[in-house]
C-alpha cells in the first residue's frame, strides 16, 4: 500500500502544533497583562468631577482632615460624600464668588446634592468596611495614595483582590498606631514588622485563616 502522507506532514504537523501553543502562551500573556494594566484597573486614570476638587489644596495646603469632608469614616463602611453645606462653610466666606464654584454654589442654593463621581469603585460583589480598616490601624494613605500631593484624585492602587490579600497575609506591613491613620506624611519606621506584630496583637487583627477567607470580603 502506498504511503498517503508525505514525509514532510511530519514536520508540518510539528510546527502546527508548535504554533497553536505559541499563539495560546500568547494569547495567555495579553490576558495577563491586560487584567493587571492601568486600561483594566483605572489606577492612576483621573475621573472628571462637576468641579476638580483638589485634595493637593485643601488637604496638603490648608491642612483639612480626612475627617471634616469624610464624616462617617470612623463608624460606618462607607466613608461618606460631603454634602455641599460642607463645601459651603467654608466658601460662603472664601472665593465666595468665584465662577468654577457656581455649581456648589447653585447646588447649595437650589438643594439638590453634587453629582461627584466615585473615584475608589469597588464591583458590588466587593465589600469593604472602612470602620474596620481605620480601627485596625491602616491608614488612608495606604489604600488611596498620597491624596494631600493629588491636584485631581486618581485611583493610586489597582484594588484588585491580589493587592488585598498582600495585606490580609500579612497585615503587620501595614499597620500603624491609630492616632497616625489620618496622617499623609507617615512613613513606616525602619521597625515596622516588630511594631505591626505588636500592633496586630494590640488591636486584635484575625488570623491569617479569617483574614483570607471568601466571605470576609465577599457576602
Amino acid at each position: 500500500m502506498s504511503q498517503i502522507f508525505l514525509k514532510s506532514a511530519n514536520a508540518a504537523v510539528r510546527s502546527s502544533l508548535f504554533a497553536v501553543l505559541t499563539l495560546v502562551l500568547f494569547l495567555g500573556w495579553v490576558g495577563f497583562t491586560l487584567m493587571r494594566s492601568s486600561w483594566l484597573t483605572k489606577q492612576s486614570e483621573f475621573v472628571k468631577q462637576p468641579i476638580q476638587f483638589s485634595h493637593a489644596h485643601h488637604v496638603g495646603g490648608i491642612g483639612l482632615d480626612c475627617r471634616y469632608c469624610h464624616t462617617s469614616v470612623e463608624k460606618s463602611s462607607f466613608a461618606g460624600i460631603p454634602p455641599t453645606k460642607t463645601c459651603i462653610n467654608c466658601h460662603s466666606q472664601i472665593w465666595a464668588n468665584a465662577p468654577m464654584l457656581e455649581p456648589v454654589r447653585a447646588s447649595f442654593r437650589d438643594d439638590t446634592p453634587m453629582k461627584w463621581k466615585r473615584v475608589n469603585d469597588l464591583p458590588d460583589f466587593v465589600y469593604f468596611n472602612h470602620q474596620i480598616h481605620v480601627k485596625q490601624g491602616v491608614g488612608c494613605a495606604t489604600c488611596h495614595g498620597r491624596v494631600d500631593k493629588m491636584p485631581l484624585l486618581a485611583q493610586a492602587t489597582s484594588m484588585q483582590m491580589e493587592w488585598c490579600l498582600a495585606c490580609h497575609r500579612e497585615p503587620e506591613k501595614f499597620l500603624r498606631p491609630r492616632a497616625e491613620v489620618f496622617n499623609m506624611a507617615y512613613e513606616a519606621p525602619a521597625n515596622q514588622i516588630e511594631l505591626g506584630l505588636r500592633l496586630k496583637k494590640e488591636y486584635n487583627v484575625a488570623g491569617i485563616e479569617h483574614m483570607t477567607s471568601c466571605s470576609v470580603c465577599h457576602r
